[in-house]
């Protein structure tokens, strides 16, 4: 028998229609997946199910938990259910955590608001299921903030938050996506375990079908509102028929095709000789000892685990900090914070495009604007023509067009707003841009796009990238040579090809090992059927 049962669920925002016609059905005990790219309606289907929709929404169809039509409920009467029979993990656990809250507090919270026992034995409750998420309070103590705790222990916590009442089924949002694989396989194995534990039922979004391959039971794959094909996942993923289905599949496993280079090896761009950076105050490398270089025409990833020293080194690299120990040259020049020879001419030369380019733009400026931003740097005076001339050339290069120069940041999708800030990097002719996990908020069919187009731009222009991501496919897919990072030091450093065939360290080992591999996880399947 099902536990949730949706039957032709519509939903439309004002004049906007949502979905359109949802069915599906998710049995006790299973894992449901539903994939689909950012916009299909994965999210907004999920909302239907916890009652926490606009209120413009107009829903239509029946959503039944365990034969109770949720869709007839009053708010007051889904208060009850939500976190008694229906618990939610949210994407980004720092937006859904209360920041002036201990962790312990909010866990505890459903508790109290659902049951009536003491503040002690609420707490109680809390401690034993935060120990079972894997954060013991004998070790993360449970008046922690959430500022306090990295993004995986945020992520347990908010597990913690939604199975700490024991309800039938649990809605996990994208759980992963911001993590490292690490950190990823570990949330992953919790939730598993918690359904085969609990006998609780896990609806799983996400669109990562590598993800799906190695976790879901059942799989509906939504495009534009509507769920376009559904079944048992490893026979659905073998024999896809919709057209679309086909292309999500496709870019799960692209590989841009690049032509081949000679990478100049005698004169690099930029060289970083035994880089030491610490905290202040503090013994403690962050960065330990690390050197390197990249060369023209080179794509080199940089990867490791969050809290291995990335971030920091980036930001040496990009005299944006100091290092305490050691000297990074730019073209053979020193090129770190307040030195003479610092320059506008340097900072031309090495650009940079951030995780989440929404938050880098000014929401107040139109993109004709934000695009010319770099423009200060080389000097040169421009007439208001030749500016627009030299964005609209460039807009075009990254695959936009000439009108979305007059358009704001918020009328874009999450894919354009990264070519946007693609173009903004590359529009001063840079000989290095660096790329801080430039992809990982993308659905897979975003993400190969902006991929083929660095591909390509690399080619063109003969820029180089430094790509700072803690997903290995990124890196496999566009870079040529790899740095693995682990306690602030480089522990390998290769060809792309040689570390992923034949990895030396066993660190890098166990990151190719955890990083979820579509093909394995389907043969894996298969060869051992629940």
């Amino acid at each position: 028998m099902s536990l949730l049962a949706i039957k032709k669920l519509s939903l439309d925002i004002g004049m906007t229609p949502i979905l359109r016609d949802v069915s599906l059905s998710i049995p006790k005990g299973k894992i449901f997946g539903l994939a689909g790219e950012s916009g299909a309606g994965k999210s907004m289907t999920a909302l239907s199910i916890m009652g926490l929709l606009p209120h413009a929404a107009i829903t239509r169809g029946t959503i039944a938990l365990d034969g109770d039509d949720l869709l007839s409920k009053s708010e007051r009467q889904m208060c009850a259910v939500r976190g008694q029979h229906v618990g939610m993990v949210f994407q980004e656990p720092m937006s859904a955590l209360n920041p002036l809250h201990t962790i312990g507090a909010q866990v505890a919270e459903t508790v109290i608001v659902h049951e009536r026992v003491s503040r002690a034995e609420a707490f109680e409750r809390a401690a034993q299921m935060l120990d079972r998420v894997g954060l013991s309070p004998a070790h993360i103590p449970m008046d922690r903030f959430p500022h306090e705790l990295s993004g995986g222990q945020r992520q347990r916590v908010m597990i913690a938050m939604a199975m700490v009442l024991r309800p039938k089924l649990i809605i996990a949002d994208e759980p992963t996506t911001a993590l490292d694989v690490t950190a990823q396989a570990q949330i992953l194995d919790l939730l598993r375990r918690l359904v085969d534990e609990d006998g609780v039922s896990l609806m799983l979004i996400t669109h990562d079908l590598a993800v799906m391959a190695q976790m879901a039971d059942d799989l509906a794959i939504m495009h534009r509102g509507k769920i376009i094909e559904s079944g048992p996942t490893p026979a659905l993923l073998r024999g896809l028929n919709h057209d679309y289905s086909k292309t999500l599949l496709k870019s799960t496993a692209l590989r841009p095709m690049r032509v081949p280079h000679e990478i100049a090896k005698d004169s690099p761009i930029l060289e970083a000789r035994n880089i030491v950076c610490r905290y202040e105050k503090s013994d403690f490398r962050a960065v330990d000892d690390v050197s390197l270089s990249i060369n023209k025409g080179e794509n080199v990833g940089l990867v490791g685990e969050s809290g291995c020293g990335k971030s920091t080194l980036l930001r040496a690299l990009l005299a944006l900090r100091a290092p305490q120990e050691g000297e990074i040259l730019l073209r053979g020049k020193p090129f770190t914070p307040g030195a003479n020879v610092h320059s506008k001419a340097q900072r031309k030369d090495i650009q940079m495009v951030f995780q989440d380019p929404y938050g880098s733009f000014n929401p107040r400026h139109k993109v004709s604007r934000l695009v010319a931003e770099p423009f200060h740097l080389d000097g040169k005076k421009r007439t208001g023509a030749e500016r627009r001339a030299a964005v609209v050339e460039m807009l075009q290069r990254v695959g936009l067009s000439a009108a979305d120069a007059d358009k704001y940041p918020h009328q874009f999708s999450g894919g354009q707003r990264q070519r946007i800030a693609i173009a903004r990097a590359l529009i001063t002719r840079p000989s290095l841009v660096a790329l801080d996990e430039a992809v990982s908020a993308l659905d897979v069919t975003a993400r190969a796009k902006v991929l083929a187009l660095l591909a390509d731009l690399s080619d063109d222009l003969g820029v180089s990238f430094l790509f700072v991501s803690h997903d290995l496919g990124v890196v496999r897919a566009i870079c040529d040579r790899v740095l693995v990072m682990r306690g602030g030091k480089i522990v390998e450093d290769g060809s792309v090809e040689a570390v992923f065939a034949q990895p030396r360290h066993p660190y890098t080992k166990a990151l190719i090992a955890a990083t979820p591999d579509l093909e394995t996880a389907l043969a894996a399947r298969e060869d051992c059927p629940a």
